[in-house]
């Protein structure tokens, strides 16, 4: 079945790459689009990573791609509070990421905002324990994605949204989700392309954050079985317009 579409967006870990390795054929499928005229995008729930230093990666592995076609959760969360003029954010965070929070008024000791992404190894007692309390005096709670598990690095790890997760139920507080499947990062990674929803497909490997946040937010999309396909986060609600062996797959569905 031909796909009547002119916007790609690529999930990266799990489609483009997994465990450090890239895919065979995945630089060749995306330059395939390219040369059709489809535009491209590049949408990850990686905090750690800035934009930059996830187009460096992917450049240095071979993909033709450019740091404004890459959003990472970092880099929208960072968006999505500058457009509340924040007074003051403490962000709970390690990596690159970091510096896409550049600019944004910082105050660790009385935020407006307490903001959670990948902290590392500073997600310990001393500091979820200083963020509980922020959140009882009243500050708000924003969690970079929503992702309770990480598999990417080959032993299962608590991801972002198991760390929020555990303020909002100790504090009494509902968090404000950024990253995959939240509509924000979609629109986002949509207003850089010029199409409408209708011409666009979301290409990824996790049912609940790819798939799901397609579907919610109205595009369609391909589910490839390579990555966390059939994880542990899958949800079998989210329903894939296509279903696909690898990202290899894709040009075809422009045949």
């Amino acid at each position: 079945m031909v796909v009547i579409t002119q916007g790609v967006i690529f999930d990266i870990d799990g489609v483009l790459e997994f465990r450090g390795q890239v895919y065979p054929g995945a630089p060749e499928a995306v330059a395939s689009l390219r040369e059709r005229g489809v535009v491209v995008r590049f949408l990850t729930n990686s905090t750690l990573k800035s934009r930059a230093s996830a187009a460096e990666k992917l450049q240095r592995r071979g993909f033709a791609v450019t740091e404004d076609e890459v959003i990472t959760a970092s880099y929208a969360t960072a968006r999505y509070l500058r457009g509340l003029h924040p007074r003051s954010c403490w962000i709970l965070l390690d990596g690159d990421g970091l510096r896409e929070f550049d600019g944004l008024p910082q105050d660790e000791h009385d935020p407006e905002y307490v903001v959670v992404g990948d902290y590392r190894q500073r997600l310990d007692f001393e500091h979820m324990n200083k963020a509980l309390r922020l959140l009882l005096r009243g500050a708000k709670l924003v969690g970079m994605q929503s992702e309770l598990i990480d598999l990417s690095a080959g032993e299962a790890e608590l991801n972002v949204g198991s760390w929020a997760g555990m303020l909002e139920r100790a504090a009494g507080v509902q968090a404000t989700y950024i990253g995959k499947p939240s509509p924000y990062v979609f629109e986002l990674a949509l207003e850089g392309m010029g199409l409408e929803k209708h011409q666009v497909l979301m290409v990824g490997d996790k049912t609940s954050t790819d798939i799901r946040g397609a579907n919610d937010f109205g595009i369609r999309s391909a589910l490839v079985r390579t990555g966390e396909f059939g994880g542990q986060e899958a949800d079998g609600n989210a329903r894939p317009d296509f279903i696909l062996d690898s990202v290899r797959d894709v040009p075809a569905l422009f045949a």
